[in-house]
């Protein structure tokens, strides 16, 4: 079912006719005519109130942080044989969710600013006994993760993956640093 054609406004009809003044027709053809303006249809744009400012231009949006990537399978196999290491450590037991949110960024960032590529951020298990499956338990060992997904740290954090069982295993976690811009 076809829906009935709303007459233009003058603004719409004045922008059709610049438009259909500036294309050439097809050979044999003689360009449109342009439609009659409504005058019962409102105006584009609603005239300025005085007294009033424009309304202000939508801001550009800021660009998507850079996704998160994976350590590379060379990478992870040397971490694995040993022959390459964290430059830097940082262990979080003992802190709270506050304080290891602070000093995670702190550290992150030192150690990018250090031209540091691999880091080690230890979280610990969590406390192991009665309630192991306590929601509670091991609070850091989840929020970590979460933290350098954040988009404030990624400027900061190329990747992490878990680290090996001889470095920690599930309390701990590689993290690849970005390299700095302009360094």
């Amino acid at each position: 079912m076809r829906r009935p054609r709303r007459p233009l406004s003058a603004e719409e009809a004045r922008l059709w006719a610049e438009v259909v003044r500036s294309i050439a027709p097809l050979a044999g053809r003689r360009p449109p005519e342009p439609p009659a303006a409504s005058a019962d249809s409102p105006p584009a744009d609603p005239p300025p109130v005085p007294g009033r400012a424009p309304p202000a231009a939508p801001r550009p949006r800021a660009p998507a942080p850079p996704p998160l990537a994976p350590l590379e399978r060379r990478m992870t196999r040397a971490l694995a044989r040993g022959q390459t290491r964290a430059e830097s450590t940082l262990d979080l037991h003992g802190l709270t969710q506050a304080e290891a949110h602070a000093r995670l960024i702190g550290f992150l960032r030192r150690a990018q600013a250090s031209g540091h590529g691999l880091v080690l951020v230890i979280t610990g298990r969590g406390r192991a006994g009665e309630g192991a499956q306590d929601e509670t338990r091991g609070v850091l060992r989840r929020m970590v993760p979460h933290w350098l997904g954040l988009p404030e740290l990624r400027t900061t954090v190329l990747g992490f993956q878990e680290a090996g069982t001889r470095q920690g295993g599930a309390g701990a976690l590689h993290v690849r640093l970005r390299r700095r811009r302009g360094a």
